[in-house]
């Protein structure tokens, strides 16, 4: 790309703006590790403290935050530019802000993820403003951004269940969908880490059920596997997928005694609104089963539960080891349990009957089916008040290499691990100093689950 054009952008074609060296994905992760080692070490960029004073952070403005994808044209300058979105952090933006905090104020969290990720590790980042930009290619966008170092997916105040409450952007919840949709299925072996935040944790799960049903109904639709001449395998995998329809299709989501969706179809099935709004510090708490979930199916609960045996999902460490970990909740919608629930038995079940005719599988319209999750398990819990809970407020979704049984991880938060305990946006408040985000534990949560992630 001819330099002119770069300054008109004022792009950095360098990576960093801390250090005195570039940085690297190899550096960002030392650092990243370096951070969470304990929670007094200095910060490893002395007097390098300008952000935390910057009167005008602002997306698009100057670096660190001058890489924004408004449109085609930037996006194809990004392209023939790798050295720069292989070595950043993309950050996905469905809505401009997250929501009004108590004082009033719209927040824009994503600022606050890039100053967190540069302060930390002089790690860059690249917005993508989809409710800006509008999205064409949910695909080709997902192959992008699964080539960098890791995808935030952040939040916004639309509900995942109403078409409606996305209006007035230049992307609709069926775009963001596809999108999510797209990324779930691209955590292979050398592709980037997602993590998917409020609005983001909430269209994951709807794209969890989106991707069972479209499984179910393709596999259904098959009339042979080119390598299965007697469709023995076939005859197994739809036996398999009728019952999931089934269950799916007879399922129930409620909430204090009231039916809130009746089985797959329903707009709520994945999500739905919260028994009460929840805004403020609480404790991340390690899921347990809801003594009021009778109405699941115990197979569902009894899969969950062989799933958080068998694998550790970095949240669930934490929480264990943590004194207490105090997150930040700005929400009023929810993903529900029983969804969750189903989901991770759908993906286990689907999984273990394709492990025995990968090959045929690879050989057919069926492939893609290779690239689903393995599991999602519910991590934590929030309490809202004496009466209500947010069951769902963290899941890890696993991925297992189908030849080398090697588990890739990309996680979901219902809160914001990147917003202090004031809910503002860099700008609107001074940056907090190294030491300040050492002893935040929703930063230590977001840093730890960046740092195992890359390693995958």
């Amino acid at each position: 790309m001819p330099q002119r054009l770069l300054d008109h952008l004022g792009w950095r074609t360098t990576p960093g703006i801390l250090g005195r060296h570039p940085s690297s994905v190899q550096s960002v992760h030392a650092l990243f590790g370096y951070f969470l080692k304990d929670r007094s070490s200095p910060t490893p960029f002395p007097g390098r403290d300008e952000l935390a004073n910057a009167n005008m952070f602002e997306w698009g403005l100057a670096p660190p935050l001058e890489k924004v994808i408004e449109g085609r044209d930037e996006l194809e300058q990004l392209l023939a530019l790798p050295e720069l979105y292989r070595q950043s952090v993309s950050i996905v933006e469905p809505w401009p802000d997250v929501g009004v905090n108590l004082r009033g104020e719209t927040v824009r969290a994503s600022k606050n993820v890039a100053y967190i990720l540069q302060q930390i590790a002089d790690a860059d980042t690249i917005l993508y403003p989809l409710w800006q930009s509008g999205l064409s290619h949910p695909e080709r966008l997902a192959n992008i951004l699964s080539a960098g170092m890791a995808t935030v997916f952040e939040g916004g105040d639309p509900s995942a269940y109403d078409a409606a409450t996305f209006d007035g952007t230049n992307a609709g919840l069926e775009d963001l969908l596809a999108l999510a949709d797209q990324l779930l299925l691209r955590r292979s072996a050398g592709n980037a880490t997602n993590i998917f935040v409020c609005l983001g944790h909430q269209l994951a799960a709807v794209s969890h059920i989106r991707l069972i049903k479209r499984a179910v109904r393709q596999v259904l639709a098959t009339d042979r596997l080119p390598l299965d001449r007697e469709s023995h395998a076939l005859g197994t995998l739809q036996s398999l997928c009728r019952r999931i329809a089934e269950v799916g299709e007879t399922l129930k989501v409620i909430k204090q005694g009231s039916i809130v969706a009746e089985g797959w179809h329903d707009t709520r099935f994945a999500v739905a609104r919260n028994e009460a709004m929840e805004i403020g510090t609480r404790r991340l708490l390690p899921y347990v089963r809801n003594p009021a979930s009778d109405h699941v199916p115990g197979v569902l609960h009894d899969t969950h539960a062989l799933i958080a045996d068998e694998l550790e999902g970095v949240i669930d460490t934490m929480i264990a080891l943590e004194r207490e970990l105090l997150i930040e909740m700005f929400h009023g919608d929810e993903v529900n349990e029983e969804a969750a629930l189903f989901a991770n038995w759908a993906y286990k079940m689907l999984h273990d009957a394709i492990v025995p005719i990968r090959y045929e599988m690879a050989v057919s319209p069926l492939s893609w089916l290779l690239c689903l999750p393995y599991a999602v398990e519910i991590m934590s819990q929030t309490q809202v008040d004496e009466a209500v809970m947010t069951e769902v407020s963290t899941s890890c979704i696993y991925y297992k290499d189908w030849e080398t049984h090697n588990i890739r991880r990309s996680f979901t938060c219902q809160f914001h691990p990147e917003l202090m305990a004031d809910i503002r946006d860099i700008g609107r408040r001074p940056g907090p100093r190294y030491r300040e985000l050492k002893e935040n534990d929703g930063v230590r949560l977001f840093i730890r689950l960046l740092y195992h992630g890359m390693q995958e």
